[in-house]
């Protein structure tokens, strides 16, 4: 699969003398969803805004489509679709005319077929001629999204695409994309929300404190992210843990009061009955079990750790 979309030694340094971005080098392949995962000010907007020429990159090269943005800026920037976090259109006028005008911008000869489709697949077409403002905020979130495709280009930045809007829409949205990506569209988007990239990318980049930690397919990566701990609740506390209870992902707590187990939910037997089981076994009764997914802030700190 040939690549779409190169970053080579990008870089971004404010006037402030923040480093938002070092050396970020990265391949997108052709057709595939890329999702880039980071904790707030990681650096994933900052990057998109850079690709899209919203920002200036201090150093480094971008490819897109075998047009460098240095050099073919128009035509680099005519294959991206950007879908921002924030509401970034006029308010005022109305959804057609929205569309209608984006596609103009990007100077694409008029396709009202194209456009009248675009929006019943969004679900929008009944409300072509309402102005935005009179809009809920999912269906605002919808314009943009026809906005960013209204051009029909071959790659589109989905950034944060469902925060904040229902499960409903979250739904659909998930849908558009695959059957984007069943089209031929190069899908990248930044989430919090790991069920998103593990439901839809082929592969994840994260990304922490404007480095580019790791980039992998998806499978590889959530077993690093399905990660759980199980804390067993004691009815009485102990000192220490029997001999044959002693293991790496078992630790007794200061306080000898419960257990904590570490398991992972990519494998298909997380061994917690066996566990108890073996508490049965060794006399040890307990009171209450509680269960805990880390965060993705736990775990993005746990692998900048492991790759330091």
């Amino acid at each position: 699969m040939s690549d779409i979309l190169t970053l080579e030694g990008v870089d971004k340094t404010y006037d402030t003398g923040f480093n938002a971005l070092s050396n970020i080098n990265l391949s997108i392949r052709r057709g595939e969803i890329f999702a880039l995962l980071g904790p707030n000010g990681a650096g994933k907007t900052t990057l998109i805004g850079i690709i899209c020429g919203i920002v200036n990159a201090t150093a480094g090269r971008i490819v897109v489509d075998s047009h460098d943005t240095q050099n073919d800026f128009r035509q680099a920037r005519k294959q991206i679709g950007l879908v921002p976090q924030e509401l970034s259109i006029n308010i005022f006028d109305s959804v057609w005319n929205t569309v209608h005008f984006s596609r103009g911008l990007f100077g694409c000869p008029p396709d009202d077929a194209y456009l009248e489709q675009l929006l019943k697949n969004l679900s929008l077409w009944e409300k072509k001629d309402s102005r935005i403002m009179a809009l809920s905020g999912g269906m605002k979130r919808r314009v943009l999204i026809a906005k960013a495709l209204a051009h029909q280009p071959t790659i589109l930045f989905l950034d944060e695409p469902t925060a904040g809007v229902d499960v409903e829409l979250r739904r659909e949205m998930w849908a558009m994309i695959r059957r984007l990506r069943g089209e031929g569209v190069t899908i990248i988007l930044t989430t919090h929300y790991i069920e998103e990239a593990e439901d839809m990318a082929d592969r994840i980049g994260v990304i922490n404190k404007g480095k580019l930690m790791l980039v992998e397919d998806k499978h590889a990566l959530m077993r690093e992210l399905g990660r759980k701990s199980l804390t067993v609740l004691l009815s009485k506390p102990i000192t220490q843990l029997p001999t044959e209870l002693m293991r790496d992902d078992l630790q007794l707590a200061d306080d000898g009061a419960s257990l904590i187990y570490h398991y992972s939910t990519a494998e298909t037997d997380s061994g917690v009955s066996e566990l108890l089981a073996q508490l049965q076994s060794a006399g040890i009764h307990y009171q209450d079990l509680q269960t805990r997914q880390s965060s993705l802030e736990e775990i993005f700190v746990s692998l900048v750790e492991e790759k330091a």
